[in-house]
C-alpha cells in the first residue's frame, strides 16, 4: 500500500476479479446441452398411454422400451424455434404488457398513484405487503392469475421504487404473492382439480386441510417479504442486489417517481378504465375460462383506451406502445428458451424412464417415508416437466394406485403432488414465467436463489409436516 501527498491511500496489485452473473439465455443453454445430451445416455422407455375423457393419461405398469431418440445437431437448434413456437402465447402476453404498460406509465397516472398510497400509508409498509399479497395469492390459488402474472410485475417494481426499496421485494411482492397462492391450490381446475380428477377423487375434496395449506404458507411468506423489506429499510446496503436496487433498463433513475407528483381526475379516469378492464378479465376468465391469448389482447384494448383517455395522438400511442413492446423483447423470448428444455426431454423419450425409477423407488417405503418420496420425487422431476398440468398427467396415474400399495390415501398422494411442484416453481431454470420475470427485472438468477432458497426451506419444512400429518389422520376421502 503507498501513500499519496495527501496520505490517502494509493491500492497496489492487480485488482480482484468479480465473477460475472451467468446470463439467463446462457444458462438455459448448457441446460439444454445437458439435456441433448442426456439422450444419449439415459435408457428410453414409454409408457402406453389412454384416453379418459378430454385427458391422456399413463398406464401404470405398462413401461416397456423404445428405440433410442438421441437429439442431433440440427434438432438441437430447431428445438430453440420449436421452444418459441410452443410459448407464442405467453411471448406475446410479456410484449403486449409492455406496450401497453409503456402507454400508462406515460400518462403518469401509476405513478401518481402509488405515490399517494405509500403517502396514506406513511410507515405502514408491512401493512401494503399484507393487503398486496393476500389479493394476489387469493387469485393465484384459484387460477386466475398464474402465467399472467408477468404482467403484474412492472406494478411491482413501481411500488417498490416509491417506497425506495429494492427490485427484489417489487418482484417478490406480486409473484410470491401469486405463487404462495398457486403452490397450494384449493379449487384450480387445472392443477388440484386435474390430479384428483385422476385419482378418482371427488372434485375439490379435502378442502378444508388444503385451505389451512394455504394460509400457512400465505402467511409466511408475507412474513419472510415484510422482514426482508425492513432489513432494507434498516440498511439499503442489506440489498441482494447489492448498490443497483433496480438494475432493469426500464428503471434508470430518469424514471423515478416525482415525489410531487398530483393525483389528478384524468389519472383517476385512466386508472378506473383499466382497473374496470381487468377486473372484467378477472370476471370472464372463471365464466368465459379465458386465458393468456384473451389477456394479450385486453392490453392492446387498455393501451388504447388509456392513450386516448389522456387524449394522446394515434401515432404517439403506436410508437409508445411498439416501444414498450422493444423493452421486454429480452424477457418475452426467454420464455421460448425455457420450452425448449421440454421439446429436447420430450422428442428424448426418457421422460418416462425417470417417472417408471421414481415409482421403483417409491414402492418398498413406509406411508410417511413413501409421502416424503412422492413429495421430494414431483419436486425433482418438476425441473424437468415444469407445467404443472403436464406433470400430473403424467405422474398421477403411477402415484394413485402406488399410493393404495404403500398404505396412503390418494388424497395424500395429491397433495405430495401439488406441494413437490409448488415448492419449486419459483426457483425452476426451466420455468418460462419466472425466467421472464427475472428478465424483465433484470435480477440475475443467482441473486433470485440466494433471496429464495431460506423461504424454500421454509416451505419444503411445512409441506412434509403437513404431509405427515396427512398421513397421520388418513386424509380422505379415499
Amino acid at each position: 500500500m503507498i501513500m499519496d501527498s495527501t496520505n490517502n491511500a494509493i491500492p497496489t496489485g492487480k485488482p480482484k476479479r468479480r465473477l460475472r452473473q451467468i446470463d439467463a439465455y446462457v444458462l438455459l443453454f448448457c441446460i439444454l446441452l445437458i439435456c441433448a445430451a442426456a439422450t444419449y445416455l439415459v435408457p428410453t422407455g414409454e409408457f402406453e398411454r389412454v384416453k379418459k375423457g378430454e385427458i391422456t393419461v399413463v398406464v401404470p405398469g405398462s413401461y416397456h422400451a423404445v428405440p433410442a431418440n438421441p437429439t442431433g445437431f440440427m434438432d438441437f437448434f430447431t428445438a430453440i424455434q420449436m421452444g418459441m413456437i410452443k410459448g407464442a402465447p405467453i411471448i406475446f402476453l410479456v410484449l403486449f404488457t409492455g406496450g401497453a404498460l409503456a402507454v400508462l406509465d406515460k400518462t403518469g397516472a401509476l405513478r401518481a398513484a402509488i405515490l399517494t398510497l405509500v403517502r396514506k400509508l406513511g410507515n405502514r409498509e408491512t401493512l401494503l405487503i399484507i393487503l398486496v399479497c393476500a389479493v394476489f395469492s387469493f387469485l393465484g390459488t384459484l387460477g386466475v392469475i398464474v402465467n399472467s402474472v408477468i404482467a403484474f410485475i412492472p406494478l411491482g417494481i413501481m411500488i417498490a421504487r416509491a417506497m425506495k426499496l429494492d427490485a427484489i421485494f417489487g418482484v417478490s411482492l406480486i409473484y410470491l404473492g401469486v405463487y404462495a397462492g398457486f403452490n397450494t391450490s384449493i379449487a384450480f381446475p387445472g392443477t388440484i382439480g386435474l390430479s384428483q380428477q385422476i385419482a378418482e377423487l371427488p372434485l375439490f375434496s379435502g378442502i378444508g386441510f388444503r385451505t389451512i395449506i394455504y394460509i400457512s404458507f400465505v402467511i409466511v411468506t408475507i412474513w419472510y417479504i415484510a422482514r426482508y423489506a425492513k432489513k432494507l429499510r434498516k440498511d439499503p446496503n442489506n440489498s441482494i442486489l447489492g448498490a443497483t436496487a433496480f438494475p432493469s433498463e426500464n428503471d434508470k433513475t430518469d424514471n423515478e417517481i416525482d415525489a410531487n407528483m398530483e393525483f389528478t381526475l384524468q389519472h383517476k379516469l385512466i386508472l378506473a378504465f383499466t382497473g374496470l378492464v381487468l377486473i372484467s378479465f378477472i370476471a370472464l376468465t372463471l365464466i368465459l375460462k379465458w386465458d393468456v391469448n384473451e389477456m394479450a389482447g385486453i392490453f392492446i384494448f387498455i393501451a388504447i383506451g388509456v392513450g386516448l383517455i389522456s387524449r394522446m395522438e394515434v401515432n404517439d400511442i403506436a410508437k409508445t406502445f411498439i416501444q414498450g413492446c422493444q423493452k421486454l423483447v429480452y424477457g418475452a423470448l426467454i420464455v421460448g428458451m425455457a420450452r425448449a428444455v421440454t421439446v429436447i426431454l420430450e422428442d428424448g423419450k426418457f421422460l418416462d424412464t425417470i417417472v417408471n425409477w421414481l415409482a421403483i423407488l417409491l414402492e418398498p417405503l413406509s406411508p410417511v417415508a413413501g409421502a416424503i418420496g412422492m413429495f421430494l420425487g414431483s419436486a425433482g422431476l418438476h425441473f424437468l416437466i415444469s407445467s404443472g398440468s403436464g406433470e400430473a398427467v403424467m405422474l398421477m396415474p403411477i402415484l394413485a394406485p402406488l399410493s393404495d400399495l404403500m398404505g396412503i390415501t390418494r388424497q395424500v398422494a395429491v397433495e405430495a403432488l401439488m406441494l413437490g411442484e409448488g415448492v419449486v416453481n419459483c426457483i425452476n431454470p426451466t420455468s418460462g414465467v419466472l425466467m421472464s420475470i427475472l428478465a424483465i427485472s433484470a435480477i440475475p438468477y443467482g441473486k433470485w436463489i440466494r433471496f429464495m432458497m431460506p423461504l424454500i426451506g421454509i416451505w419444503v419444512a411445512i409441506s412434509m409436516v403437513f404431509l405427515v400429518i396427512g398421513v397421520m389422520i388418513n386424509w380422505g376421502p379415499y
